[in-house]
């Protein structure tokens, strides 16, 4: 159960000096605490051997009142610091875990969930936070106090009575050793099943077009309330366990009483202890009923933290599968691709994705991916980027092997739009200066005209400051794809990475795209995979792909005499587009 205190050492040694000044506020707390009891048990003899007078009253009275002004400031200090230092905690871990996702690679991500790793961050943190918070000042106050009333019980009022009525205690000890073993299994599977229902509902939320589009609704609902019924299941066997703690709890403390009634009795009958002594020994059995219900709070605190840390520490412990070199070479890639991939396939996975693939690009060349999809044109670009090293074969940039490069000299260099562009929630002006914060407006509006979306941004009302929502949803998808061109642009990248990122837009607005790239671009490299054969039929070299290998390779007019699929893919897609243009102009 204590373990976790032993995990959290380095925080306790970083805030030694707080949760040490919190210590001695809630001993002093204690110490007044266990005064009361006596003055009571003092007024009640006098008053039983009529010695008492109204000086006596009111100088009691007035004691008991500064005690308990001094036990709310006090009180005020060591919340004050325990909750601060429970704050840090939960901040320190947070940075860690986002630090370490911005630092893991490709594979971590296909292995974890985004709701996973949110659940992660949230849930998990919480309970990391109650135990530096609640669990701090759970354990500290209850063993305090528990201290102070029972020396108060052994010296105060008699050692025989306190030995006889604290027999049932030990057991407490036991049953928590045997309850917090249940909870720690039963929490995990509760963090488990909210863990599946966080990352239910982001993707749902991702994902609601989809769902309204098939009419799935309902199914979805459907499904969502099985993984909450889930939830509240495994939480009910939490609670289960928890709450034994209380009837526990209740039954040691009334066994406690019990005793104390008929020793306490007998002992007054011997003229062992008085009246006043007896009721100051209940005043103390009744504060040590805070610390016996310590014991199960504690024990329930503890164990989720425990659960929480490790669940966390899973994570952290995960390991990039990209090594810097040991001397990385920190200048930014340059000079001519060398592709060379004799194999590559995802590890613990079968399917080899690229085999036998080898092209050379001079610097200032484009290259042109085209084929089918899952033909292995986006795993090219991963490689390019760095996403995976387990391949077999190399990859060189300037005659420098990629892997020789530090991982921010390759990220500097590269301007990437994927597929699916990625827009953040801000304004579309932030959204296209994100990689080079500096540009004014005016480089912005520049920028969104070489990707041809600067008319669609002064149609909006707000223009550039649009708020794009989340993941761009405010936006059509040939918007969202030309924002991100110029996005990619706006870093003045030496090699620009185009994945199938023209998809959405119209023929007319490509061959625009396109000019701009061709002038813009004369001196750097670009890479373009698309499925149209006009978005490569002007590059250097174009590649043809099918199932991870190439199937074809030469300029277009090489490919047009040379490739079949090639050949049909061009004619197809000029007869689509003459019948498309037709369409348009009211042929």
């Amino acid at each position: 159960m204590f373990d976790i205190f032993k995990k959290l050492d380095w925080f306790f040694k970083l805030r030694a000096k707080t949760y040490g000044l919190a210590v001695v506020c809630l001993l002093a707390v204690s110490l007044a605490s266990a005064v009361t009891p006596i003055i009571i048990g003092n007024l009640i003899d006098a008053l039983a051997e009529r010695t008492l007078v109204a000086s006596d009253i009111y100088l009691q009275i007035g004691i008991i009142f500064g005690l308990g002004v001094l036990m709310y400031a006090l009180r005020y200090a060591w919340r004050a610091l325990i909750f601060t230092n429970s704050t840090m905690l939960e901040a320190i871990m947070r940075n860690k875990l986002f630090d370490h996702f911005t630092k893991m690679d490709s594979e971590f991500f296909h292995e974890h969930r985004t709701g996973d790793l949110m659940a992660h961050a949230t849930n998990d943190l919480a309970s990391l936070k109650f135990v530096a918070g609640g669990g701090i000042l759970t354990l500290t106050d209850s063993i305090v106090v528990s201290a102070t009333t029972l020396f108060s019980m052994f010296v105060f009022i008699d050692w025989q009575l306190t030995l006889l009525t604290i027999v049932p205690f030990p057991l407490l000890i036991v049953i928590s050793r045997k309850l917090g073993k249940v909870i720690n299994t039963r929490f995990r599977k509760s963090l488990e099943s909210f863990s599946r229902v966080n990352d239910h509902v982001q993707e749902s939320v991702s994902g609601i077009r989809v769902i309204k589009a098939f009419g799935e609704e309902q199914d979805d609902y459907a499904s969502y309330s099985e993984d909450i019924e889930h939830v509240v299941e495994m939480n009910k066997q939490v609670f289960k366990i928890d709450s034994l703690y209380r009837p526990a709890i209740d039954s040691i403390t009334s066994l406690s009483y019990l005793l104390a009634l008929i020793f306490g009795t007998y002992f007054i009958y011997n003229g062992r202890i008085t009246i006043g002594n007896l009721v100051s020994y209940f005043s103390y059995l009744a504060m040590m009923t805070w610390p016996l219900l310590a014991v199960g709070f504690l024990a329930n605190t503890l164990e989720r933290g425990n659960v929480s840390y490790d669940r966390i520490q899973e994570l952290l412990n995960n390991k990039s599968n990209i090594k810097e070199a040991q001397n990385p070479v920190r200048e930014p890639i340059k000079g001519d691709i060398h592709f060379d991939v004799r194999s590559f396939q995802y590890e613990d996975d079968e399917a080899v994705l690229l085999e036998d693939v080898q092209f050379e690009l001079k610097a200032g060349q484009t290259l042109g991916l085209v084929g089918k999809t899952g033909s292995g044109k986006s795993t090219i670009f991963k490689l390019l980027m760095r996403d995976y090293d387990h391949y077999k074969g190399q990859i060189t940039y300037g005659g420098i092997d990629i892997k020789d490069y530090a991982v921010d000299s390759v990220a500097e260099a590269i301007g990437y739009v994927a597929q699916e562009p990625f827009l953040f929630s801000h304004s579309i002006a932030e959204n296209i200066r994100f990689g080079n914060p500096s540009l004014s407006l005016d480089q912005v509006a520049e920028f969104a005209k070489l990707s041809d979306v600067y008319e669609d941004i002064m149609g909006f009302p707000e223009q550039f400051d649009t708020q794009v929502g989340e993941k761009g949803v405010a936006l059509s998808g040939g918007q969202k794809q030309r924002i991100s061109i110029a996005r990619a642009l706006a870093v003045e990248p030496d090699y620009l990475f185009l994945d199938d990122s023209l998809s959405a837009v119209d023929a007319q607005t490509e061959h625009k795209i396109l000019a701009n790239f061709r002038e813009l671009r004369q001196n750097r490299t670009t890479i373009i995979a698309s499925h149209k054969i006009s978005s490569v039929m002007d590059a250097d070299l174009i590649l043809v792909m099918e199932q991870g290998r190439v199937i074809g390779k030469g300029t277009h007019d090489d490919l047009i005499g040379s490739n079949e699929w090639y050949s049909k893919m061009y004619q197809k897609q000029q007869l689509e587009e003459k019948v498309e243009g037709g369409d348009q102009y009211g042929a």
